[in-house]
């Protein structure tokens, strides 16, 4: 549910550019865009205010610390409350904005737009988080690679849910006292997760099977250990309040920065269907939860293990290939692709109009097809 947006009216242009060539139109672009995304939302700004498809989600923010020299971060922090009266979950909308304090960054409590259990992780919620992201980032130079997001108690919830649906936005991400579901962890191969409970928090299971889901991301991280940073803290002694033990988590997770660009990718579709993660892109007709990609990056050599779909397209930048030299790939041994890859300027205005973030502007593509 990614937002499509606008940019100010460009002659699109297949001629290859150089590297500094096209670096230097990725800057004019994030320029341009930066530009028409605080015209675009400059009322909703203003009210503190997102709003996808007449759905209004309300937020307050503070802002702390100087500005390093790369870019503000961004902090989205998630209130508890559920399926009660509206004034119960307000009352944990103003305590949120007071639980956490990072020592640098734009703090945003966002008002869950719905007053029930899964008030975080609705379908809705993709588009809002990415246009309050997009707002910040133009508004007050936030680096789009140092974005974070976590919650308390129904705002774990979403972050158990949201966290591994949106890996690839979060720099890293902190679930406190939520309920796990069934999602699965798969998708977090590179993005840092913290997981917080009380031992004694035994309320709908929530200290077993986060616990559970702990020892779930020590095995992943045993099988691929450069991948699944996480921790697991399990409070024993305490409930569903933590005393403010979990607030650690905002340090830790500072010291982290998003890679836009990694080079092994495991992509699996949630609940709620994304036809993009990372640099991939999957056609929009063969969406569905399950639907897996695995693959690596080196050497300019592509080498995808597992792909359910028919058809996939790879959207490329220096920083992850060198675009001057041959790109190889292949699927399952077999060479799908070899040869050089243009950069041009509709591919960047493509990739970022579809994505609307500055780091998924891409110079380069390949489309592949698959024979199952």
């Amino acid at each position: 549910m990614l937002i499509s947006l606008l940019l100010p009216a460009l002659t699109l242009c297949a001629q290859s550019l150089g590297k500094a060539e096209a670096d230097a139109y990725r800057a004019q672009l994030a320029a341009e865009w930066k530009t028409s995304i605080r015209t675009l939302h400059q009322a909703r700004w203003e009210r503190s205010e997102a709003e996808v498809n007449g759905l209004p989600m309300m937020f307050w923010k503070a802002v702390y610390g100087e500005k390093p020299a790369d870019g503000r971060s961004l902090w989205i922090s998630l209130h508890g409350g559920g399926n009660t009266h509206p004034l119960a979950n307000d009352q944990q909308w103003d305590n949120q904005k007071r639980l956490y304090r990072p020592a640098e960054g734009v703090y945003v409590a966002p008002r869950a737009p719905y007053n029930d259990w899964n008030m975080w992780c609705k379908p809705a919620l993709d588009g809002l988080y990415e246009q309050l992201i997009q707002m910040c980032v133009a508004n007050l130079d936030v680096n789009p690679d140092k974005v974070y997001i976590l919650g308390y108690s129904a705002g774990g919830d979403g972050v158990w849910r949201m966290a591994p649906r949106m890996a690839d936005t979060w720099a890293a991400a902190s679930m406190m006292a939520g309920h796990p579901g069934d999602v699965s962890l798969l998708n977090l191969r590179n993005t840092p997760f913290m997981i917080w409970c009380g031992g004694d928090d035994a309320a709908y299971d929530r200290n077993r099977l986060d616990r559970e889901r702990g020892l779930q991301m020590d095995s992943l991280q045993q099988a691929d250990p450069e991948g699944y940073i996480h921790e697991t803290h399990i409070m024993e002694g305490m409930g569903h309040w933590m005393n403010r033990a979990d607030t650690v988590a905002v340090p830790w997770m500072a010291k982290y920065r998003r890679n836009p660009y990694p080079r092994k990718i495991v992509w699996q579709q949630e609940e709620v269907l994304r036809p993009s993660f990372y640099w991939l892109q999957a056609p929009a007709g063969e969406l569905k939860r399950g639907q897996r990609v695995r693959l690596t990056c080196q050497d300019n050599v592509i080498d995808i293990s597992e792909c359910t779909y028919s058809q996939l397209t790879l959207w490329l930048c220096d920083e992850l290939v060198d675009l001057d030299r041959r790109v190889v790939v292949r699927y399952q041994g077999r060479t799908l692709f070899s040869g050089k890859l243009p950069r041009t300027r509709q591919n960047m205005e493509q990739s970022l109009s579809e994505r609307g973030d500055l780091s998924y502007c891409f110079p380069a593509k390949v489309d592949l097809n698959f024979e199952h």
